[in-house]
C-alpha cells in the first residue's frame, strides 16, 4: 500500500513572514501540529507545535512580533506520495519525527503522514508502535 492512500490531503499552508501566535491560532483552529511554509510558490520549511514551544515560548520570544521564519524548521524531511507505507515509516524512523510531509514527484505539496495515520488508517498497531518507539528514544 502506498502512503498515497493513507496520508491526509487538504493540507493548509502558511507564509514565513506571519506571527508565531498567528501560526499557533491556524494550529488550533485546524487541530493541527504542523503547517508547511511557502514562499513564492515554494516549500522552505514547516512549523510544528514543537516548534514554537521549544524556539519561541521556551526562548522567550514574543508570539505576537516574532515571525514563523524565525522558528521554523528550514530542513524539510519528505517522501513522495508513492513510495510504500513501510518505507515512509522507517523515514519517520531514521528521522525521529512524528509527521511527514509528502510530495508528488513533481515536488509539489500533496499531503501529511502522521502516526495516527499509519495507526488508525493501516491497523498495523505493531508497524506504527514500532515508529512510535524509535521517535521517542532520546
Amino acid at each position: 500500500m502506498d502512503i498515497k492512500e493513507v496520508m491526509t490531503t487538504n493540507v493548509e499552508i502558511i507564509k514565513p513572514d506571519i506571527s508565531i501566535m498567528e501560526a499557533a491560532t491556524k494550529m488550533k483552529t485546524l487541530d493541527c501540529g504542523i503547517l508547511p511554509v511557502y514562499e513564492n510558490d515554494r516549500l522552505i520549511g514547516m512549523i510544528t507545535d514543537r516548534d514554537i514551544a521549544i524556539r519561541s515560548t521556551a526562548e522567550g520570544k514574543d508570539p505576537k512580533t516574532d515571525k514563523v521564519r524565525d522558528v521554523m524548521t528550514k530542513k524539510v524531511v519528505y517522501c513522495y506520495e508513492d513510495e510504500p507505507i513501510e518505507h515512509v515509516a522507517r523515514v519517520m524512523e531514521e528521522n525521529k519525527i512524528r509527521r511527514l510531509i509528502i510530495l508528488n514527484r513533481k515536488k509539489r505539496l500533496v499531503g501529511i503522514c502522521s502516526l495516527g495515520d499509519l495507526a488508525l488508517v493501516t491497523h498495523n498497531m505493531k508497524l506504527s508502535g514500532e515508529v512510535l518507539e524509535k521517535v521517542s528514544e532520546h
